[in-house]
């Protein structure tokens, strides 16, 4: 064990699982001497867990029956913080999603009713993100839970947003009226997905923008954001798409390269090797000219199988640069 209290909790955890443990197979399982497991045993005696000794050839330990860890104690934004954290952990991909929803079951049993009905009320959408997104200004807890609340009760949402006032403005903005349906946490950002009935659209509102009104307004019925996939579909808003998770400007392209050479940095495309030194690249951007302009970073030829709007937007990506290494030289 990498340290004494890391070594505590195994011991723990070893004797929850069974009825009786051999003092020799609890060195052995955690892989140090019987001296050091007596003296553990009476380290968790001294924090309060009933451990009796039991006698006979394969003498050793035994946890009291009805033993549990001790209360967690929690203020509210801890008990927040817990649920987002654990909630999270479940789309990480790192193999403990299953422990983390065990975790987070375990932790509202031993809870007060009240945290219990405030990690209740947080229910979000979390959505893996990658080491380069923005950090930005955290989200008070109480407007995370005021607009999760919302959401579970289907009532129309009351709120200011950083930016609607202009300066000059001699009377502040009206309150947005929105329909939130879902609270998703996405590139290191919390949104609320909302239905605008001014605008007749779905909408993404940063969370760390919105200040709620109280109350709230009305109860509406729920709606589904399109493709019936709410990941999928700020999935899409991020990338410039109005439907579906996917890029707006897809193209395809044969690039004087392996695939190999190409495959690690071609995101989400798909890849296709055609004789060793060409690969066929299908890939799509938020429009034809960003589309062009990603496929030049390989530094290589580049051949438009199409569409046209693709060989297009290369022919404007010439003239610009032409125009722009004019200017420099002059």
């Amino acid at each position: 064990m990498s340290t004494p209290a890391a070594r505590l909790l195994a011991l723990l955890s070893l004797l929850q699982t069974r009825r009786d443990w051999p003092g020799a197979l609890l060195a052995e399982r955690l892989e140090i001497s019987d001296r050091t497991v007596r003296r553990d045993v009476d380290r968790l005696r001294e924090m309060g867990y009933t451990i009796r000794a039991t006698m006979g050839p394969d003498g050793g330990y035994r946890l009291d029956a009805g033993s549990e860890l001790p209360p967690l104690l929690f203020d509210d934004d801890q008990a927040i913080a817990l649920a987002v954290a654990l909630q999270t952990a479940a789309v990480t991909g790192a193999g403990i999603e299953e422990a983390a929803l065990r975790a987070l079951t375990t932790v509202r049993q031993v809870m007060p009713s009240r945290l219990r009905h405030r990690l209740g009320a947080l229910e979000f959408v979390s959505i893996p993100g990658s080491p380069g997104d923005p950090v930005v200004e955290p989200v008070a807890p109480d407007v995370l839970v005021s607009l999760s609340s919302a959401v579970r009760a289907r009532e129309t949402l009351r709120f200011d947003y950083a930016g609607d006032s202009r300066a000059g403005e001699s009377e502040p903005r009206p309150p947005r009226r929105v329909e939130p349906h879902h609270l998703v946490s996405a590139n290191r950002r919390w949104y609320l997905v909302a239905w605008d009935p001014s605008a007749d659209d779905w909408r993404l509102f940063r969370a760390d923008r919105i200040s709620p009104r109280t109350p709230n307004g009305p109860r509406f019925a729920p709606r589904e954001v399109p493709g019936g996939d709410v990941a999928a579909f700020v999935s899409g808003r991020f990338r410039g798409a109005t439907g579906a998770d996917r890029w707006p400007c897809t193209g395809t392209v044969v690039l004087s390269l392996p695939a190999r050479d190409v495959v690690p940095y071609i995101g989400d495309g798909v890849v296709e090797e055609l004789d060793g030194a060409r690969c066929r690249v299908e890939v799509g951007a938020w429009s034809w000219v960003a589309l062009a302009a990603s496929l030049n970073r390989f530094d290589t030829d580049v051949e438009v199988v199409g569409p046209p709007e693709l060989a297009d937007a290369f022919a404007t990506l010439a003239t610009r640069n032409a125009a722009t290494a004019t200017g420099f030289a002059n």
